[in-house]
């Protein structure tokens, strides 16, 4: 059996579309077992049904507090297995406790060039400060906020004319592209977090990460 994969989320899900679209046919090393968001309304679960996959709400609002919500979390992923759980756009916080009990084996994308732009308005921070470039970030979870070692980035050129909306567009296009490499790299076993560092084929990773342009340029 593959490596099984919780997909958590709280929107349109097209980062979990990106993943789900890679890992179709019988070669795939890994599937996605279940996709849990904390919205109802959120259209990734009619991704997820329609791709076969069971679902799950949880919302937020219905606990007394955030460390109450994510123990409840913690046991609804676990009833699936997971070997790895990705956050695709899941906007919570999460408490120490639920970092803690998914060591290594918790990942993250951001829309930024991390460490730049923890947080949220990223695309709109980046104008704001005249950046040449923006991009999306891959990393594993720590309990620092959109700090934890990171693994992959990619990387878009600013141009004059843009807005948040346009170059929202085209760093979530180096998202799709970035999130299904790295997923293949887990499920595989090439990608592990080894005494707190981000590691690939054994080597750890740069702090700075590794750059998408690099990864395919050599393939």
């Amino acid at each position: 059996m593959g490596c099984r994969i919780v997909v958590l989320i709280s929107g349109s899900g097209s980062n979990l579309q990106a993943v789900l679209d890679d890992l179709t046919g019988a070669d795939a090393p890994a599937e996605v077992v279940a996709v849990i968001s904390n919205k109802a309304e959120a259209y990734g679960l009619e991704r997820a049904r329609s791709a076969g996959i069971p679902t799950r709400t949880l919302d937020h609002r219905s606990f007394a507090d955030r460390a109450a919500y994510d123990q409840a979390l913690i046991e609804q992923i676990d009833t699936f297995a997971p070997d790895l759980v990705l956050l695709a756009g899941f906007m919570r916080i999460l408490t120490a406790n639920f970092v803690t009990h998914f060591h290594g084996r918790l990942l993250n994308i951001h829309p930024s060039l991390l460490p730049k732009y923890k947080g949220l308005q990223t695309h709109q921070r980046a104008l704001d400060a005249g950046d040449a470039e923006a991009g999306a970030s891959i990393h594993f979870v720590t309990e620092e906020l959109d700090g934890g070692p990171l693994v992959l980035q990619g990387r878009v050129v600013i141009h004059p004319d843009d807005d948040a909306d346009s170059l929202a567009t085209r760093v979530q296009q180096q998202e799709h592209r970035l999130y299904p490499l790295v997923v293949r790299w887990f499920a595989s076993g090439r990608l592990r977090l080894i005494n707190g560092l981000a590691s690939l084929d054994g080597a750890p990773i740069p702090s700075g990460g590794l750059r998408l342009e690099t990864i395919e340029s050599s393939m």
